[in-house]
């Protein structure tokens, strides 16, 4: 069984680790289901909640003290839950991701106030310290930021300890936006795509005891029967808000040579690439280009090919007829301007610890908010 289940992974996995390919080989670490933790295991692991319908049934599972805990889930019992892990829902939020359909074409106009973080990869204290202090969310943790839109670049998994919990915020904090006419939008990145198609070489340990404890591989945490798993399904890869186009990587001219425009790469993402074999998406050349290091998950152009000039992105916003586009992906010190704004770089290093910042645009002014809540005009 178990060689059937890493026969599958390869195949999976290809088209997202062009550049990556040392995750060939990341299901090794998996020893047979079932096995708990071994004796020398010292540290205390706490995790979850996994919320997923096991037929037509809603269960939840987390570990506790190194031990799982599994049970139903009823509205009533709910109520203990979400005290439990502080969440920011409600019973039926839960439900609801499985009959929400997927939104491709991702258009927003005339919104005030844009707020963007990226990369986090499992850094809780410093996603929720960024927030706090740039005015997204309070002290509570709920939302602050009325109508204004918090986009969120990408790449919650892998490498820190804390995705379970900045998932489950985010999921919260999208209700909250909404009943408050502002919007979350979470836009996938390539740590999502490795993950949900079975790549897990760069998980923190504390998620190789998981897989442990409770005899599951990491990604199937997150299948398509999970609620998180579900909502991720539905997200998006790029969105355009005002005269800006976000994607975690960047577009590269090979996209636009292929006339692809938003709504397009979101539908083959959501239909044809997330989660899906390679062997379907090594057949369709589009998908082949998605999927590879000029894809929209993987482009490294902007910051590393040095014969990148500027007519090559005035012929991508002239396609997407906006004006700048945001990434995240390529680590800078801070969050940067490449040829007067037309490129903007936000990963921050926040997945190495640094304090991180945020992109802050106001009525189409950019600035840097940093991680005491100055603000810098970029």
């Amino acid at each position: 069984m178990k060689n059937i289940l890493c026969s599958k992974y390869k195949i999976r996995t290809r088209c997202f680790l062009i550049s990556l390919s040392l995750a060939i080989a990341s299901s090794n670490h998996l020893a047979a289901s079932g096995i708990e933790c071994t004796e020398g295991d010292t540290v205390s692991i706490n995790d979850g909640p996994y919320i997923y319908f096991d037929y037509d049934i809603l269960k939840v599972r987390w570990i506790e003290n190194n031990n799982l805990v599994e049970e139903d889930l009823t509205a009533s019992g709910f109520e203990d839950i979400k005290e439990k892990f502080n969440l920011l829902y409600n019973f039926h939020d839960l439900q609801n991701t499985f009959l929400i359909s997927p939104a491709f074409r991702q258009n927003y106009r005339n919104i005030d106030s844009i707020a963007l973080i990226s990369d986090v990869h499992g850094q809780y204290d410093i996603y929720i310290n960024l927030l706090k202090k740039n005015g997204i969310i309070g002290e509570d943790l709920c939302w602050k930021f009325g109508k204004g839109h918090l986009v969120v670049l990408g790449d919650v998994f892998d490498r820190g300890d804390k995705v379970t919990e900045i998932f489950w915020h985010l999921f919260g904090l999208e209700k909250q936006a909404l009943k408050s006419g502002g919007r979350v939008h979470f836009l996938l990145g390539n740590h999502e795509a490795m993950i949900l198609g079975c790549a897990t070489s760069y998980i923190h340990d504390k998620y190789k005891k998981v897989e442990k404890i409770t005899g599951k591989y990491y990604c199937d945490l997150y299948s398509g029967n999970s609620v998180l798993g579900r909502w991720l399904r539905s997200k998006p890869v790029i969105a355009s808000i005002n005269d800006i186009v976000f994607v975690h990587a960047g577009l590269s001219a090979d996209i636009i040579k292929q006339k692809l425009k938003i709504a397009k790469i979101n539908r083959l993402f959501c239909e044809k690439i997330i989660a899906k074999d390679y062997s379907l998406i090594e057949k369709n050349q589009d998908l082949l280009l998605l999927s590879d290091e000029n894809g929209p998950l993987w482009y490294r152009g902007y910051f590393f090919d040095r014969s990148f000039n500027e007519n090559r992105i005035d012929s991508v916003l002239d396609f997407y007829e906006k004006k700048h586009v945001v990434v995240g992906h390529t680590v800078t010190k801070e969050i940067v301007s490449v040829f007067n704004k037309k490129i903007i770089g936000c990963d921050a290093g926040i997945m190495y610890r640094n304090p991180g910042e945020m992109l802050i645009v106001k009525k189409g002014v950019f600035h840097r908010g940093l991680s005491n809540g100055e603000r810098i005009k970029l």
